[in-house]
């Protein structure tokens, strides 16, 4: 294999609130191919906090130079260094320490950018369409499918009564849910798809009252789309508020497949959570800066052989280094379910409990 060097990184100084773009600068000793090249991002108590990488990138001993989505973080000390994966594996090159300050020494402000939240829904994108970003997720990557939600569910791409995931089709008791999947309870208005949760009629075998809710899956449908290896999936969702609601995207096929792109419980109102099911590979991403209930923000997953990478808000926060396995392709499925009270509180209040989601968009 070939040999690595890091000839250069650099700033190794920012300011709070202030965004920051990293040089990276390596050459090898043979050129070869990574399958991803990034600068990765250390807080004090280890948290994954890497820039956006770059994939499919050729590093010749002549070199190659990375240069970053800008990203701001909190005052504190941070260690920063190359990274890169190839051949199933990941490689960190030497590390440095990057101070971030309390005030910003240039006097540049504080400008707006990925990391910040999300405000409101985006417009729509068309299929067949290859990202002009020049970094991120999307980079170089073409719009394969996408979900915009300006018309009323088609039931030719989506199946919103039952899942194979659930024990009962409908309903799933014994996965610490209240609930009972009607296709009423998902409405599409104003480029939106709203899932609605409200008190049912239906007795669970766990003796609880369900709860009638959303679900949408291609899974058993005419189109029957489904996510691979090599996609990113990416969709922007308002969070709900109320105590009970758990929301999520996430894949299903035969029995497993699972990968997460996001859970949220409002009882951990600032927190996402992130798990590769297949590899058994999870983590608890934290920003009050970014995620509130109430709040928009833009959540995605690239499904690596490698690495299953997450993304918010267009900025790389997790990579799993896990990946999944060759030939893996499965089903997305968006939802509103309703906690049962093992883990998480269930509701408090017979109220309705909402979630909105602005688009489900998948690039390879």
């Amino acid at each position: 294999m070939a040999q690595v060097t890091q000839d250069a990184l650099t700033p190794t100084y920012s300011a709070s609130g202030t965004e920051v773009s990293v040089t990276l600068t390596v050459h090898s000793d043979a050129a070869f191919v990574a399958d991803v090249l990034t600068v990765a991002v250390r807080d004090a108590g280890g948290a994954v906090l890497d820039f956006p990488g770059v994939y499919d990138i050729a590093i010749p001993p002549s070199g190659y130079t990375l240069t970053t989505a800008p990203k701001s973080f909190p005052a504190g000390s941070y260690t920063i260094f190359g990274a890169y994966a190839v051949d199933g594996g990941w490689y960190d090159l030497p590390s440095t320490a990057m101070v971030v300050g309390a005030t910003d020494p240039t006097g540049s402000g504080v400008p707006t950018g990925p990391g910040a939240p999300v405000g409101a829904p985006g417009s729509p994108v068309p299929v067949g369409s290859v990202s002009s970003a020049a970094v991120g997720p999307t980079a170089g990557r073409t719009l394969t499918w996408a979900e915009e939600f300006t018309a009323p569910i088609s039931t030719e791409r989506w199946n919103s009564s039952t899942t194979s995931a659930y024990q009962y089709g409908s309903h799933n008791p014994a996965g610490d849910k209240l609930d009972w999947l009607r296709p009423a309870n998902v409405t599409v208005a104003g480029g939106l798809a709203t899932f609605t949760a409200r008190p049912g009629s239906e007795l669970l075998t766990s003796g609880q009252r369900a709860w009638d809710t959303g679900l949408l899956t291609t899974e058993g449908t005419p189109e029957a789309f489904q996510v691979q290896v090599g996609d990113y999936l990416e969709t922007a969702v308002r969070l709900p508020s109320g105590l009970g609601a758990w929301p999520g995207l996430w894949t299903w096929r035969d029995g497993d497949n699972e990968i997460d792109t996001f859970e949220y419980h409002p009882d951990y109102p600032s927190r996402l959570e992130f798990t590769n099911q297949i590899r058994q590979r999870q983590h608890s991403y934290t920003n009050p800066a970014v995620v509130a209930p109430l709040g928009w923000v833009t959540v995605g997953t690239a499904y690596g052989l490698h690495s299953v990478n997450w993304y918010v808000n267009g900025s790389l926060v997790f990579a799993d280094r896990s990946g999944v396995p060759a030939g893996w392709t499965a089903y997305p499925i968006l939802n509103l379910s309703v906690n049962a009270g093992r883990y998480h509180p269930a509701p408090q209040s017979p109220d309705p409990l909402t979630f909105s989601a602005d688009y489900l968009r998948v690039w390879h």
